[in-house]
């Protein structure tokens, strides 16, 4: 696309917007909307309110759901711990992920199969 047309197609946008800015400032609801917020805005400014402060007051369950969604969201199932030894050297390693560097080593020296061989049980 050249820039001509690039320029060209950015006017039409600007434009566009600038209408629909125009209607959204003739309508009464919008109005009725900015002048309520005006009005909270320097009634909490007032009293040295937050807006946190008002939704509190307000409703004082979102305190309690937002705490209980927290953990929720962040909480994932922990892995299951497994335990493998080694028959060669009687060393144990257990982990909770493949990425363990002892378990990788023995990946290495005598491969993927024979190290899952050594698989001895899992834990919770």
């Amino acid at each position: 696309m050249s820039l001509l047309n690039d320029y060209i197609q950015k006017e039409q946008q600007l434009k566009q917007l600038q209408e629909e800015l125009q209607r959204l400032e003739g309508d009464q609801r919008l109005k009725s909307e900015l002048e309520f917020k005006a009005k909270l805005e320097a009634l909490m400014n007032e009293f040295g309110k937050r807006p946190a402060d008002v939704i509190a007051l307000l409703d004082p369950t979102t305190d309690q759901r937002s705490a209980k969604a927290a953990p929720a969201a962040s909480a994932r199932r922990k892995r299951r711990l497994k335990i493998y030894k080694n028959p060669h050297t009687g060393e144990v390693i257990e982990t909770r992920g493949g990425n363990h560097k002892g378990l990788r080593s023995w990946k290495d020296e005598h491969g993927d199969e024979a190290v899952e061989s050594w698989f001895v049980r899992m834990e919770d």
